[in-house]
């Protein structure tokens, strides 16, 4: 039988109420983590919770309602984690939005939620988790940046400045750790393009199939990004698979941005 990569390990997933955070949760669980889903939709993350619970057991997971832009939501989270579970090894930082415009298209409003949600929301969760993650052991923090942080385009203007942000952050946050001589790693997943929910902030009000297919033909390989591509890429991050990673980038981006 093939040895669980997280047994005994804890993780606390943002934006885990559907898509590719509930994924992320459900797959950290199956290698034998136990899991705080949180989402800004406390149901949609005890749901996920729900789900967990419902093959592993009550034990391996719970759920806390969290705004990533609210510091006050962190701490809080943190708190629940370390007390229902006794410590935390594995952060990833999932929660994100996608808002499309050029500098010119979009207002002061919607950049600065999209550099709350993407890059502030982040920056919390790693300054409010070190202090238990140092108490806890090996630890890995895993940010959800994109290769938008990589590849600008003329109408992604928030959400190009925000996801390079958070990759810049995740190196300080990956040298600082190293600095201190603390056992925790943190790296960066850029997927491109993925079949979610979330692409329905890019694809608006038209045909869904068809700017589906556009995309993909701007892949090398043909085809957008699957849940199960990034899930993969999460489990090997965040497990010792990759304990010689720290402050890097892991692309999935079908070789886009090696054009």
């Amino acid at each position: 039988m093939t040895a669980l990569r997280l047994e005994r390990r804890v993780a606390l997933v943002t934006g885990a109420a559907q898509g590719i955070g509930a994924a992320i949760a459900e797959g950290l669980a199956r290698e034998g983590a136990s899991v705080l889903a949180t989402d800004r939709d406390g149901a949609g993350a005890q749901a996920t919770a729900d789900r967990i619970a419902a093959v592993w057991g009550e034990s391996r997971a719970a759920a806390q309602a969290l705004d990533v832009t609210n510091e006050e939501d962190w701490q809080a989270a943190i708190t629940a984690c370390g007390e229902r579970f006794g410590g935390l090894n594995v952060l990833v930082n999932n929660a994100g939005i996608v808002a499309v415009g050029s500098v010119e298209d979009l207002d002061l409003e919607t950049w600065r939620r999209s550099m709350a949600i993407n890059a502030d929301g982040p920056f919390l969760g790693c300054k409010y988790a070190l202090p238990l993650m140092r108490e806890s052991g090996p630890g890995s923090i895993v940010n959800m940046s994109s290769i938008s942080a990589m590849i600008a385009s003329h109408n992604m203007a928030a959400y190009n400045a925000s996801k390079a942000a958070l990759w810049m952050l995740t190196k300080s946050v990956a040298l600082h750790c190293a600095r201190k001589g603390w056992p925790i790693r943190c790296n960066s997943i850029h997927p491109t393009f993925v079949r979610t929910a979330l692409l329905d902030g890019f694809v608006g009000d038209r045909d869904r199939n068809e700017i589906l297919g556009k995309l993909a033909r701007q892949v090398p390989i043909g085809r957008i990004g699957e849940v199960e591509d990034v899930v993969k890429a999460v489990l090997y991050l965040a497990s010792d698979d990759s304990s010689m990673m720290t402050a890097s980038e892991l692309k999935l981006d079908g070789g886009l941005s090696a054009m």
